[in-house]
């Protein structure tokens, strides 16, 4: 078997002293201030004077701002993440101009996830033991599970969610073993009803943790509702409505988990269809099932453990007919509605299930892509793989794809 080596996040949750607190959301303001202040700073340049502003400009101004009476107190934390944001803007940028995304957008204080990055400079570790710069005694970290036997890690990202849980995110460098190469090949097509159906034949229950916990979350938005706006209560009423959210995102999440990591194990190439998610989310009758799915964090998964284990994830063309071609004798229906769960085909009399057989179909497809290496589209870049993202500027960007000029947060 071999091996392959790997940038691999662990993430845990700490329980903050009061100083440790206080200490970490005056980063967070600080970070949120100076991501803004250099995005304004770019925008102005380009607009005003045509003129690009990189990381290195950015970083001088952000030297300029400290020394200045008005953000003198961005000199009071680690000046580390303040640096890490940065960098982090000037990859948003990169990913704009190869419009891999729209235009960095600001910073709100409203924001649902707060998060700083730590470098290795600005943190010691050792003997399960982490202290962050600035502050006097080690996180205390749940340890849910070891990290690899001699990993350093070389960032730290601390963050805060709308339910007032506190995370650390440790990224480190280690292998990971390809597992025993096997003959199975799998089609998979993933619905509302079954999140996933096997072209063996298998539906994969798909356990709906919206709907299931949706008359929770409804009483406890009745309950923010009610609340005087800033009031202490209304604040109290929007962490346990953040709660709710947070235990359907950690059990949708362990639950895709679970069937990514099976699926990756007990087969040497997955087929899936190539969908547009965020598409199909503009139905508003399916938005709510197809967004409680997941099908494209299901996605994601499946590639980068599929690039991990030395297995394969094929992505079929989305508008190759599946659900509407006979996996028996290749005959075409004329239409199939979404109603219609069972059909026979006119050509040979079988009998379909219907995404047992568009299964079956987009294996078949995905071993013709794979036997000829063309009709499918290449894997997204992922971060969890290691790939570098590309570094370019063009010389101009639209006005319509950029916000309206603003003075940072």
């Amino acid at each position: 078997m071999g091996r392959m080596q790997v940038k691999r996040a662990y993430k845990y949750r700490f329980y903050p002293t009061e100083q440790q607190r206080q200490e970490l959301l005056r980063t967070f303001g600080c970070v949120r201030k100076v991501y803004n202040l250099a995005l304004d700073a770019r925008t102005r340049a380009w607009f005003t004077e045509q003129r690009r502003v990189n990381y290195t400009e950015t970083s001088k101004l952000l030297t300029e701002w400290k020394r200045s009476d008005e953000f003198s107190y961005l000199g009071e934390v680690s000046s580390v993440p303040l640096q890490q944001t940065l960098r982090h803007l000037q990859t948003a940028f990169t990913n704009f101009f190869d419009k891999r995304a729209k235009y960095p957008t600001f910073k709100s204080r409203k924001m649902s996830r707060q998060s700083a990055e730590y470098t290795r400079s600005a943190f010691t570790f050792g003997d399960g033991r982490l202290r962050l710069a600035k502050m006097h005694d080690p996180l205390n970290i749940v340890w849910s599970r070891p990290l690899p036997d001699g990993a350093e890690p070389s960032t730290v990202t601390v963050s805060r969610d709308a339910a007032d849980r506190w995370f650390v995110s440790i990224l480190v460098e280690t292998s990971t073993d390809h597992h025993e190469p096997t003959d199975n090949t799998v089609g998979v097509d993933v619905g509302v009803d079954s999140l996933a159906t096997l072209s063996t034949g298998e539906k994969v229950t798909n356990p709906k943790h919206e709907r299931r916990d949706r008359r929770r979350l409804a009483k406890a938005q009745r309950e923010l509702a009610r609340k005087q706006k800033g009031s202490n209560n209304r604040a109290k009423a929007r962490r346990d409505v953040a709660r709710v959210y947070a235990r359907i995102t950690d059990r949708r999440r362990d639950h895709l988990h679970k069937v990514t990591t099976r699926l990756v194990r007990d087969n040497q190439t997955v087929v899936l269809e190539d969908l547009q998610v965020r598409t199909m989310l503009r139905n508003g009758k399916l938005a709510r099932a197809v967004s409680d799915a997941a099908w494209a964090q299901f996605r994601t998964m499946l590639e980068y453990k599929a690039a991990w284990y030395g297995r394969e994830a094929i992505a079929v063309d989305r508008w190759f007919p599946s659900s509407k071609t006979c996996s028996a004798c290749g005959g075409l229906a004329e239409s199939m509605p979404l109603h219609i769960r069972t059909w026979i085909c006119n050509g040979c009399g079988t009998t379909h299930d219907r995404d047992v057989n568009a299964a079956q179909n987009i294996k078949a497809a995905g071993l013709a892509v794979s036997a000829w290496g063309a009709g499918v589209r290449p894997q997204r870049e992922s971060s969890r793989t290691g790939q570098p993202a590309r570094k370019q500027e063009p010389s101009g960007a639209s006005r319509k794809e950029i916000p309206a000029l603003r003075g940072g947060e």
